[in-house]
């Protein structure tokens, strides 16, 4: 096991191209993570693909015991998503509409392989520490392939985990700094408290975490409209809609919209609201809860 989990911690080999802007340790300091990140590492499942040339391109949830994390090695894709171990039954139910289960295990861990099609396959884990974890190609793969990657798919520790990830991954020890970064020009709704707001979020990529804040921001600025609508106050009436409007400026959506679709839909409500006219399932759309 100590051989294998030398390939996993030399991260590098591992994800090669992830920029890595953290200060470099002196050589033989181990690195430190907060009570909060390894919380956070120890509630999600921590499988790796201790195999060269797999890179960590998704992150997100890790939070209530459900979260995505995706790899990609060249043009193959595999993503594994995990969920509450109640929802077992339901979830294989629902496989078993897609093939018959093949028995397979993942680390010593159980599971059953479904195939979608021939290049198209997945497998589900059985429940174990509060959840279950579903192995999933994005890309055309082969059987043949894909039975090789099961076996280079290993359960690592907390400290293991987070030292795979690459280096932008927003962690929940660096929710409260990168959200203040996040929301430096952003105009924050009356009373909004950001750290009860982002408390739960769990650990997610730049792109996510940033949906993240900006969708919890914009649904308490649509509440506050909503609250001086009804009340009759247009002085806070107009101010929620300048500060939606505002949002095609904010500095967080407009890097966010080289990498994803998620700031046309913010702006897209943001504009509609603001003109009078909320949108059928905006709350939805934005996370509002």
């Amino acid at each position: 096991m100590a051989a294998l989990l030398v390939g996993i911690l030399a991260v590098p080999a591992v994800f090669p191209d992830q920029p890595d802007d953290r200060p470099a340790a002196p050589a033989g300091t181990p690195t430190m993570y907060s009570a909060a990140a390894i919380k956070a590492a120890e509630d999600n499942p921590r499988l790796l693909i201790n195999q060269p040339g797999w890179k960590v391109t998704t992150v997100y949830g890790f939070s209530k015991q459900q979260g995505t994390i995706a790899f990609r090695n060249d043009k193959a894709e595999l993503e594994m998503n995990w969920y509450p171990a109640d929802t077992y039954d339901d979830f294989y139910a629902d496989r078993l509409l897609v093939s018959k289960p093949e028995p397979v295990t993942v680390d010593s861990w159980p599971g059953d392989l479904f195939t979608y099609s021939a290049g198209d396959f997945a497998v589900v884990l059985r429940p174990r520490d509060g959840v279950l974890v579903e192995l999933r190609t994005v890309t055309p793969w082969t059987r043949r392939t894909f039975d090789r990657l099961l076996t280079d798919v290993v359960r690592v520790d907390a400290r293991t985990w987070l030292a795979a990830l690459p280096a932008q991954v927003v962690t929940p020890d660096r929710v409260a700094a990168e959200a203040a970064n996040a929301l430096a020009d952003v105009p924050l709704p009356p009373e909004f408290d950001a750290a009860a707001a982002l408390a739960h979020i769990g650990t997610n990529d730049p792109y996510h975490f940033g949906t993240e804040v900006t969708g919890r921001v914009g649904c308490a600025w649509i509440s506050e409209w909503f609250r001086a609508k009804r009340t009759g106050d247009d002085t806070a009436l107009k101010r929620a809609g300048d500060a939606l409007l505002s949002s095609h400026e904010w500095r967080v959506l407009r890097q966010m919209n080289e990498k994803g679709d998620w700031p046309e839909v913010f702006w897209d409500i943001a504009d509609k609201v603001a003109a009078g006219n909320p949108p059928t399932g905006y709350a939805s759309a934005l996370g509002c809860y």
